[in-house]
């Protein structure tokens, strides 16, 4: 049995929720559904990023401490998660003083020890938006080129990680340790290092800075962003405490699932902190692209800003349209849009009239003839099959969702040409029964290809098939054995159960 540590950026709690965070973790929820269903062994982590600047500007305003802000806004975040079905088993928050604060502060000890953290006296450019001084290069016409602002001119005395020394170690890193998914975001991360690596401003007086975690031995500074923050991974597992957990990392395949936005300190700060400090490098980096609206970026101004519980109240609250839209529209590491009519044309096509309504038929029709199941033993079907979950699994290990669900709808678009070809309506007898129990063994399988991407419709489907493992499909030790993939693998099935529309039709979008 593999042990797998799958992660997911931390979430900044100054506002809701938004698509993007969805788009994340769907992703990664994706992947630990799948390695549980390997066999593997999963710990599955997300959380929330709550130090900071915006948190403490975005406090004042609201009038209130930054404190009372995460407090109020964090169990947004955690009861959204669960309304989509994300399978974690932790969520971590960086506010946290007894889980998280420990670990952070002995890794700064860590670092410090090692020679890599300087004291200097800094003038740079701040935005505030990233949360991150910009170095000239990182300006266009002189503006933040993700949040479109002139930075602001800082002049201040900072801690600084050295991290300009540390280029040829990460360039042979992220050649043979370090895996970045996809290929061309591994490219862009090494052009980065080919330009030349800066220092990195770690701390910020507390002056400007007073809600964090302070520097041990330097109560006058506030830990910046990256000892604070990239630190969840490894204080989620109690590192440098007398709780540590490190099978999950030392003997684990770690995975960060990040965006395009934040790659860059996932891929060249956090290894060389994790160097400094005697911890393994991660092995995978998963990197997504940003989700538009209408082909347009998200913005408030705009008005087209997308709230993830408006696309879950259009669908009745299933989590699962919005789960499949996502992996089906939107390649890993490939921007992605966001469309209403879009999304609808999904659900009532893929959806509704593919996968529901070839269900629908097969069951109406085995239920009206009131028998057993006989499901031919055929050499070719059970290659067929073979294959099928070969190319499935072969995708999803790779991480490429788009195509492992593809692969999936294209089998079930065939599977309705195939039942319309076969007029089973028009067989009699035995010749009937066994048409119509291949096609519910072929809806069997697609039934368990379907469970990590939309997990509630595929336990549906297995109830409506009678299937007799049904009931365990969610639980998360459920393991997709050889027999479930092999054709006629599950012998003790023999009558079908309740057909039920599995899509029903859709209310007008929101206004």
């Amino acid at each position: 049995m593999s042990r797998q540590y799958i992660t997911t950026a931390i979430d900044y709690p100054n506002a809701a929720p938004h698509m993007g965070h969805v788009l994340e973790k769907v992703l990664a929820d994706v992947m630990a559904r799948w390695f549980r269903l390997r066999g593997d062994e999963v710990r599955f982590q997300i959380g929330t990023d709550e130090h900071g600047i915006k948190i403490q500007q975005t406090a004042d305003k609201e009038k209130l401490t930054p404190r009372q802000l995460v407090d109020r806004n964090v169990p947004i975040f955690e009861e959204l998660y669960k309304k989509l079905g994300i399978s974690a088993d932790v969520f971590i928050r960086t506010s946290d003083e007894k889980k998280h604060w420990p670990t952070v502060k002995e890794l700064w000890k860590k670092l410090q020890a090692a020679g890599v953290l300087e004291k200097r006296t800094y003038t740079g450019f701040y935005c505030a938006g990233c949360e991150r001084f910009l170095t000239k290069k990182d300006l266009v016409e002189a503006m933040c080129d993700i949040h479109k602002v002139k930075p602001q001119e800082v002049k201040e005395e900072n801690w600084f990680f050295k991290l300009s020394e540390e280029t040829e170690w990460l360039k042979k890193l992220l050649k043979k340790e370090y895996k970045i998914i996809p290929q061309f975001r591994e490219n862009e991360t090494m052009a980065l290092l080919e330009s030349g690596l800066e220092d990195v401003s770690f701390s910020r007086p507390k002056s400007s800075l007073t809600w964090g975690i302070p520097v041990p031995g330097d109560e006058g500074q506030t830990m910046y962003v990256w000892c604070d923050a990239l630190t969840n991974y490894i204080s989620g597992l109690g590192y440098f405490t007398d709780h540590e957990e490190k099978t999950w990392w030392d003997d684990a395949t770690v995975t960060h699932v990040i965006g395009k936005d934040i790659a860059r300190f996932h891929a060249l700060i956090w290894p060389a902190m994790l160097k400094h400090a005697g911890v393994k490098v991660p092995d995978q980096l998963v990197i997504h692209g940003f989700l538009t609206s209408e082909g347009q970026k998200m913005s408030k101004s705009l008005g087209n800003v997308v709230k993830p519980d408006e696309v879950l109240a259009h669908f009745g609250g299933n989590p699962d349209p919005l789960r499949f839209y996502l992996s089906h529209e939107v390649p890993v590491g490939n921007d992605g849009d966001f469309s209403w009519k879009r999304i609808d044309e999904v659900y009532v096509s893929k959806l509704g009239n593919q996968l529901g309504n070839m269900l629908n038929r097969v069951l109406v029709m085995l239920k009206k003839e009131n028998t057993d199941l006989t499901i031919p033993a055929a050499a070719e079907d059970a290659a067929a099959t073979k294959k099928q979950w070969a190319d499935f699994s072969e995708k999803l290990d790779a991480f490429d969702l788009h195509g492992a669900l593809q692969h999936v709808v294209t089998g079930v678009d065939a599977m309705n040409r195939a039942f319309n070809a076969a007029e089973p309506w028009k067989l009699t007898g035995e010749k009937k029964i066994e048409a119509l129990s291949t096609f519910a063994e072929c809806l069997r399988h697609v039934s368990l290809m379907v469970l990590p991407f939309i997990p509630g419709t595929a336990q549906k489907m297995a109830m409506q098939l009678g299937l007799p493992y049904a009931d365990a499909m969610l639980d998360p030790a459920f393991v997709l054995t050889d027999a479930l993939k092999q054709w006629n693998g599950v012998k003790d099935w023999k009558r079908v159960g309740e057909p039920a529309i599995l899509f029903p039709p859709l209310e007008k979008k929101p206004a």
